[in-house]
């Protein structure tokens, strides 16, 4: 049990003995609810309890506090409280609590700080990225891969069941424009006087698709019609687009449960049904469908929309947003019990329409879209606009090869979807203090290399034999059963509520979909231990202070390592 609910549950025991011997009259018992204080002077943490029992208990908030504090049963947790204010109750921690915290880390390792969501809200489909399939992925794609896959890895951490989903837009016109793109390239480069379309893909790597097909297959597809030519290339252009969409994402650390194809949701089964038609179906029984002008509309304004909107054009074509109504259809109907949709700042007039549709269906609230926000490059604090290889946009592919995939996550994790990146290439790649990833990362390896000057020749040798791992290493150096007792100084102590932080942290992380949080956090840890390992020598001090000191090193390493795995992170042994 964590220190908060420890904590927690002598509140409420306090509350419940006053209320039984009459010192307060309570009808309903709040619970205690607790904060950790703006400032750290005021204490460890505070409740508010006291003042949201005031008006039912018709008494002053401060006289509460009292009564609460005077019920508070003998315990080894409290060090001290007091009453702040109009009546705020502020705990400070004793050193003992906060000790057990480093044994509960060594134990745990990488389950310190796992939570439990209640059945019903559990069960959440995370879909985010979902490019079209026209064209390599760009910087922007890769912020919303990282923070999607981010999100999943904490919200999995705090008890959710995460199904992490891309959906494909492989169905509509611009498949087949960048299917006659790589056609009119291709008869380009074997020589035929082919005019480029104005509506066309006009990037380089259309070409060396066309190229690609030429060095493989020849001039096999010359003979073809047009329309032919096009629908076959529209399949060889889209899977190869396809495949490094996958490849480079797999390279980002990013992966799915599954790639939704937008064209399954058209396909029809042996009645003639198809995920589309049972859709329309579902939300015409709700009586949100009419027709007018030759068009299906959805009745989307009498759910708070500013405008109902076309789902099926007068000339039978299908709308865009029709793919979405089956697509989230076919989503609830997979059960599960909430829907996240991760997209790009410029879909947010997009946003009300979706949310009807699931509330026309009698899913009210179950669709959350995230917003993210778009990625400036800079190199040296110069806007990087091009390419130096191609002269068009730089890819995210360009991006991995030149920052390596833990810089390029950790930056693109480091502020809130809401706000913009400023992402500086050269800083990303600096090997020193002033790159927060290097400096996390350091902090972790630096530990390592402590436990290992700690470990005896036998175990440092199994080490490099590769027969051990550095967790069975530092449980070989330092015992799990050592006394905690001497880490008494501030540093220390300091440490020790940093990680004792983590599982609320994880919690509202994962609530408020903020997996930046966690690099804030990663980077406060790693400057309290460089804070810790100046201040408090450790492999010179009495073997009492040294295994205690050891011990919170190793606790410490554990936390940095979790909280980098949370974020796609490499935590490095060496560097």
């Amino acid at each position: 049990m964590q220190i908060r609910e420890q904590l927690e549950e002598l509140v409420d025991y306090a509350i419940k003995q006053a209320c039984e011997d009459g010192s307060l009259s309570l009808t309903d018992i709040p619970e205690a609810s607790l904060e950790r204080p703006r400032d750290e002077a005021n204490g460890d943490w505070a409740s508010t309890v006291a003042m949201r029992c005031a008006k039912q208990a018709k008494r002053n908030p401060r006289e509460i506090a009292q009564i609460i504090i005077d019920h508070l049963p003998q315990n080894d947790v409290i060090a001290a409280v007091e009453i702040a204010g109009p009546g705020f109750i502020n705990f400070r921690l004793s050193d003992a609590v906060l000790q057990s915290v480093v044994k509960d880390v060594r134990i745990s390792q990488e389950n310190y700080g796992k939570g439990e969501i209640p059945e019903g809200e559990r069960y959440v489909n995370l879909e985010y990225v979902s490019a079209n399939p026209t064209g390599p992925l760009h910087v922007g794609h890769g912020r919303w891969a990282v923070l999607g896959d981010a999100m999943a890895r904490v919200m999995r951490h705090a008890g959710y069941d995460v199904f992490e989903e891309f959906y494909i837009n492989d169905h509509g016109t611009q498949m087949d424009v960048f299917g006659n793109s790589v056609a009119v390239r291709y008869m380009q480069r074997l020589g035929y006087d082919y005019e480029m379309p104005e509506q066309c893909y006009g990037g380089s790597y259309v070409g060396d698709i066309a190229q690609g097909i030429i060095d493989k297959e020849g001039d096999k597809y010359v003979e073809l019609s047009d329309e032919d030519r096009m629908k076959a290339f529209r399949e060889i252009a889209y899977q190869e687009m396809l495949d490094l969409q996958k490849d480079v994402l797999g390279r980002l650390g990013t992966t799915f449960d599954t790639w939704f194809s937008e064209r399954s949701l058209y396909v029809e089964d042996q009645d003639g049904e198809s995920a589309v038609s049972v859709a329309l179906k579902a939300m015409d029984d709700k009586g949100y469908v009419y027709t007018e002008d030759g068009a299906t509309w959805f009745k989307s304004s009498a759910l708070g929309d500013e405008k109902d909107r076309v789902l099926i054009k007068a000339n039978g074509e299908m709308t865009y947003f029709m793919s979405d109504v089956a697509y989230h259809y076919n989503k609830m109907q997979r059960g599960f019990d909430h829907l996240i949709d991760l997209w790009g700042a410029d879909h947010h007039g997009y946003i009300k329409r979706c949310e009807c549709m699931l509330e026309a269906w009698g899913w009210p609230g179950a669709l959350e879209v995230v917003l993210g926000q778009l990625v400036n490059l800079y190199r040296d604090g110069v806007a990087v606009r091009m390419s130096k290889r191609t002269g068009e946009m730089v890819t995210l592919e360009e991006l991995i090869d030149e920052v390596g995939v833990d810089a390029t996550r950790y930056t693109m994790l480091s502020r809130s979807s809401d706000q913009q990146i400023d992402f500086d290439i050269e800083q990303a790649k600096k090997e020193d203090n002033s790159n927060p990833v290097y400096y996390v990362q350091y902090a972790h390896a630096r530990i390592c290399s402590v436990i290992k000057k700690a470990a005896s020749p036998e175990d440092i040798a199994a080490f490099e034999a590769g027969e051990i791992d550095m967790d069975e290493l530092a449980a070989r150096t330092v015992p799990e059963n050592v006394d905690l007792a001497p880490l008494t100084h501030e540093s220390e102590l300091a440490l020790m509520r940093k990680i004792d932080e983590f599982g609320s942290l994880v919690a509202l992380a994962a609530r408020d979909r903020a997996p930046f949080r966690l690099t804030h956090y990663a980077q406060e840890l790693a400057g309290l231990f460089h804070s810790f390992y100046s201040n408090c020598h450790i492999m010179n001090e009495p073997e009492p202070i040294k295994e205690a000191r050891l011990a919170l090193a190793d606790a410490t390493r554990i936390m940095l390592a979790l909280t980098l795995s949370l974020l796609g992170v490499s935590a490095p042994e060496k560097m």
